[in-house]
C-alpha cells in the first residue's frame, strides 16, 4: 500500500477526547464522525484538511479512552495514515481493528513539519518526505497485520481470510 499526503502536526497526548470531542458520540456513523474530527485541537481542521492528508502526532498519541469512535473518524475523514512517536496500546489496537494504518516513528515526527508531503510505502517500510527530499525506513507491519489492513479491518479478513 503506497499513501501520499500533507501533513497536519499535533503534539503529545492527543487524547481520544480531542481527536473526536465526546458531545458527538450518539453515533457510530463515520461521515458524521469525521466532520467533527480534531474540532477542540483545531476548529477548522476539518476545512483545511483534505482526504489522503496524513496527521503526525507526539507521544501517546489516542491516549484516554478505549472508544473505537476516534480511529473510525479518522479513517471516516479520508486521513490515510497517521504516524506518531507512540500509541496508547488501545488506540493502536482499535485501528488496526477497523483497517487503518498507523506508524510509529520518532524520527519521522521529529524532522516533519505541517505542510510537508509525505510518501509511505507500508509494505516495504518506508518514508519519504517528498518536500525535503528526506527518506526513512521504519519497520514494516508483519504480514497478518497487513492483511487486516488491506482487508479493511480484522472483521473483514475473518470473513475474507479465515472462513474460506
Amino acid at each position: 500500500m503506497v499513501l501520499r499526503g500533507k501533513c497536519w502536526k499535533f503534539g503529545d497526548n492527543i487524547d481520544t477526547d480531542v481527536i473526536i470531542p465526546a458531545r458527538y458520540l450518539n453515533t457510530t456513523n463515520p461521515n458524521e464522525l469525521a466532520s467533527h474530527l480534531m474540532e477542540d485541537a483545531d476548529k477548522e481542521f476539518v476545512n483545511k484538511a483534505s482526504a489522503g492528508d496524513i496527521l503526525i502526532g507526539g507521544n501517546n498519541f489516542g491516549c484516554g479512552s478505549s472508544r473505537e469512535h476516534a480511529p473510525i473518524s479518522i479513517k471516516g475523514f479520508g486521513i490515510s495514515c497517521v504516524i506518531a512517536k507512540s500509541f496508547a496500546r488501545i488506540f493502536f489496537r482499535n485501528a488496526i481493528n477497523i483497517g487503518f494504518p498507523i506508524i510509529e516513528s520518532p524520527e519521522v515526527v521529529e524532522e516533519t513539519d505541517e505542510g510537508d508531503e509525505l510518501e509511505v510505502i507500508t509494505k516495504e517500510g518506508i518514508i519519504k518526505n517528498i518536500t525535503k527530499g528526506l527518506e526513512y525506513n521504519i519497520k514494516a507491519f508483519p504480514p497478518f497485520l497487513q492483511e487486516i489492513i488491506n482487508n479493511g479491518g480484522l472483521m473483514n479478513w475473518i470473513a475474507e481470510v479465515k472462513l474460506k
